[in-house]
């Protein structure tokens, strides 16, 4: 079994892990403000029979409803919006790169269904900021997808460690993920994701929602926190979807006032966001 030094060992080596999917690459290099940028993208996405399958369930699901039935990658684009599923079709190629039967105790499914839900709840509280603090669009999705990639990256390289892990967070409630995660590994999964995003040379903006998103006040104060602080509230929010992190606490007022949301919206705001998640659940029930 790995011990957390043959661990650190091996994150010194981050190069031998495996390289960004040429297709995420291809996808993040893409501008989607000219023709060209959009033939190119969902080309790209028609050439990933996984990918497609997987936007066009997105675009199918309740979570963005409409009566008729699609059935292609152009109307997926119309219904979900096109900076919507480049972030879905970059996510499920990065978290694809780290996809090495057999499993452990961290279910790549369990994964995405959290992740899914938690950039979907991002989108929902965002639209809540004011504009001028507000995470880009593009940013927002991704980030959500991509917060936990440090999980992927233990399981394919420290199987054995990932499984101790995951079942310490099940039978443990009572102790804080950070306090669990750096006795048994000596690190984190924010810091071992973020190692795999500077490696991948992913936008920093991404990077730092990776490593800062259970600890948003050790961040610098000279970058943009907003990002960060979102998927951080709203992990709080949803703290046992699809896998366990005992994230769960009380948001403040001033978490919400960090944001720019008046604390007396917090309610209605979690109640759009529970029925987001009962959507996520449903649509992964269904496929």
């Amino acid at each position: 079994m790995i011990n957390h030094i043959d661990l650190k060992q091996s994150l010194e080596h981050i190069h031998t892990l495996p390289a960004m999917p040429i297709i995420a690459r291809k996808m993040l290099a893409l501008a989607l403000n000219t023709d060209e940028g959009e033939t190119q993208l969902l080309k790209l996405i028609a050439q990933d029979p996984q990918i497609s399958a997987r936007i066009i369930g997105l675009s199918n699901a309740s979570l963005f409803g409409s009566p008729s039935i699609i059935s292609s990658i152009s109307d997926a684009a119309m219904r979900l919006g096109l900076i919507h599923i480049k972030s879905v079709a970059i996510g499920m190629a990065a978290i694809s790169a780290f996809t090495s039967p057999p499993e452990g105790k961290l279910k790549a499914r369990d994964l995405w269904i959290h992740s899914l839900t938690i950039a979907s709840t991002m989108r929902t509280i965002a639209k809540h900021m004011p504009a001028q603090i507000r995470p880009m669009e593009d940013q927002i999705f991704l980030a959500g997808l991509l917060h936990d990639i440090g999980y992927n990256v233990l399981s394919f390289i420290a199987k054995d460690l990932s499984d101790a892990l995951h079942e310490r967070l099940k039978t443990t409630p009572e102790i804080s993920l950070l306090e669990i995660e750096h006795e048994l590994l000596g690190t984190d999964h924010g810091e071992i994701g973020a190692q795999l995003g500077t490696y991948w040379e992913l936008p920093v903006e991404i990077i730092a929602v990776i490593r800062y998103h259970h600890i948003p006040e050790k961040m610098d104060s000279k970058m943009n926190q907003s990002l960060v602080r979102l998927v951080n509230i709203a992990e709080k929010l949803l703290p046992d979807s699809g896998i366990t992190e005992h994230s769960a606490q009380k948001i403040t007022q001033q978490e919400w006032g960090n944001l720019g949301i008046d604390s007396n919206e917090a309610d209605a705001i979690t109640e759009e966001i529970r029925i987001i998640a009962e959507q996520v659940a449903q649509l992964a029930n269904a496929a």
